[in-house]
């Protein structure tokens, strides 16, 4: 009995802390709506440095003390050339640069808030020698968010800065929308590729509420303003219009991709299909089986490599939110450790 007692309490106090928590979040979410862009701030990770330092890492483990002194020796032999070189130099040749962006896509394409600000910042200092690498992973969504991701890539060619686009895992329907906005596509051999096609589908709930006696009205103006519906009654009329939309849709998707690979028989892989890498590389789809590793670890010794982010400064409700969980997660850890160590009787 003393147990029950004990949990019922708790779970009294719990409920009470979670009802609190919500309306207090709840207020302050309500409060900090007005204010959409929050600000932020651009990280930059130079990644020759990162290499540099696992490779110094791993000598240290796996050479002996005489290859290893060695090895040093001939580093800074190498370092001291170059320093020299470019002394006498008088316009020292700058290495070409390279920034990764990563771009990890939902439904909604959520990220390209993010996008958009990195590729922005590195527009501000990009030149014609320099490169994107954009390490891409997206199912697809949204056909209007990921144009505007598409369109975000865009920029970046029509400054005259070459894009590649690395796919390891998959770039399906709207990620590869993205994807072919790139002057050069690396696959992994076996990421997904392709989707070039439209869906919408829903569930109709008309028959039921009809079972039940329930009535659902809406009202429009304009002969197509709703074509299909959750809960009215569906008609063929509609049902045609609805397919005539996605059709379309189909056929500026296709376009889109002809504009940006011509290259590829669009027709012939815009069945909605997906490959993966070997075929999508005899389709067109890609111009190389390469994951986004290799390609940097290939880039690493002629080019400056910087990895580009955008980091967003949390809300208040954001900050509540993690802190309010941390808290609750706190409680009941705490809850379950006093009752594992009451004896059993």
């Amino acid at each position: 009995m003393e147990f029950l007692s004990d949990y019922g309490l708790f779970l009294a106090k719990t409920v009470t802390f979670v009802v609190a928590l919500v309306i207090v979040v709840g207020v302050i979410a309500s409060l900090g709506s007005r204010r959409r862009e929050h600000d932020g701030h651009i990280e930059v990770t130079a990644l020759n440095d990162r290499y540099e330092d696992w490779e110094d890492q791993i000598k240290a483990m796996v050479l002996d003390e005489t290859s290893l002194k060695q090895e040093r020796k001939e580093q800074k032999k190498k370092h001291k050339a170059e320093q020299k070189a470019r002394k006498k130099s008088e316009k020292p040749e700058e290495k070409p640069r390279l920034y990764i962006l990563d771009f990890d896509g939902d439904i909604k394409a959520s990220a390209v808030d993010n996008l958009r600000h990195e590729i922005s910042a590195i527009l501000t200092v990009a030149r014609e020698q320099d490169e994107v690498l954009l390490r891409l992973e997206s199912g697809g969504g949204m056909v209007h968010t990921y144009g505007l991701a598409a369109s975000q890539l865009a920029r970046i060619r029509k400054r005259g800065i070459r894009l590649t686009v690395a796919v390891d895992l998959v770039a399906a329907s709207g990620g590869y929308m993205m994807a072919c906005i790139g002057n050069r596509i690396l696959a992994a051999p076996f990421a997904v590729i392709g989707s070039i096609g439209v869906i919408a589908q829903l569930p109709n709930f008309h028959r039921l509420l009809k079972q039940h006696n329930i009535d659902f009205e809406m009202h429009t103006a304009g002969e197509f303003k709703r074509t299909l519906t959750v809960f009215g009654e569906n008609t063929d009329e509609g049902r045609e219009k609805f397919q005539e939309e996605l059709e379309d849709t189909h056929g500026l998707f296709k376009e889109f991709v002809r504009e940006h690979r011509p290259q590829l028989a669009v027709e012939a892989v815009a069945t909605g299909e997906v490959w993966f890498g070997k075929n999508a590389l005899d389709n067109a789809l890609i111009d190389e089986l390469q994951t986004s590793d290799e390609y940097l670890l290939d880039k690493r010794d002629s080019t400056e490599l910087f990895a580009v982010k955008y980091v967003a400064k949390k809300t208040l409700a954001e900050k509540v939110g993690v802190a309010a969980h941390s808290a609750f997660d706190t409680a009941i850890g705490k809850w379950l450790s006093r009752l594992s160590q009451r004896p059993l009787s």
